[in-house]
């Protein structure tokens, strides 16, 4: 059964709720879990518009969607933490993503400005994930200051990097198909 009726007064159960009580869904706690959900569907759809596409570091091709796959695996230990359930990211899981972003970078011409999203399709939703994963990282943030021990040792570091890997990526598409980055003009006309 997809429902129970039991939140539809606008509350419902954390992993470490007390047994008899019921949390606001209003809570900011609430707030964050969506926003890392849809940041995981997000990736979820780049990854099935990626399916085949791989990248080359120095001694291996690197496969787009088994990255993208990884984090969406990290996601959901995040989900969890925020919801009580005792999982947390560890060091290793911002290590990957780090290493990621460095290889990405190894094959782009050096970044000298800002560049206006866009380009090819899955280069501009690489750019709204990377909004999206800014907007999860504000909250986890928030969360990290008004409820102690919530947040893990290296889940910020972690939601930190990946806006980085998903400019990274963005850049690396268009690249990939040929696509100049443009600098935005700030109106000079």
């Amino acid at each position: 059964m997809l429902y129970t009726g039991k939140g539809d007064k606008g509350t419902t159960k954390l992993f470490n709720t007390p047994s008899g009580e019921r949390v606001s869904k209003g809570d900011i706690t609430f707030e964050a879990l969506g926003t890392v959900d849809e940041l995981n569907a997000y990736v979820g759809l780049l990854k099935v518009k990626v399916e085949n596409m791989t990248f080359s570091t120095d001694n291996e091709e690197k496969s787009i969607a088994h990255i993208l796959h990884n984090i969406q695996e990290t996601l959901f230990i995040i989900q969890a933490e925020i919801a009580g359930a005792g999982m947390t990211v560890e060091k290793k899981h911002t290590d990957e993503i780090s290493i990621i972003v460095d290889q990405i970078e190894n094959t782009l011409p050096p970044i000298t400005t800002f560049f206006i999203s866009g380009g090819t399709d899955i280069a501009a939703l690489s750019d709204v994930i990377r909004t999206i994963s800014r907007r999860c990282e504000r909250l986890l943030v928030r969360i990290s200051i008004e409820k102690e021990d919530i947040v893990g040792e290296y889940t910020l570091s972690y939601v930190n990097r990946l806006s980085s890997v998903f400019y990274a990526l963005s850049r690396l598409f268009n690249h990939e198909a040929g696509v100049s980055e443009i600098p935005p003009g700030y109106r000079k006309e």
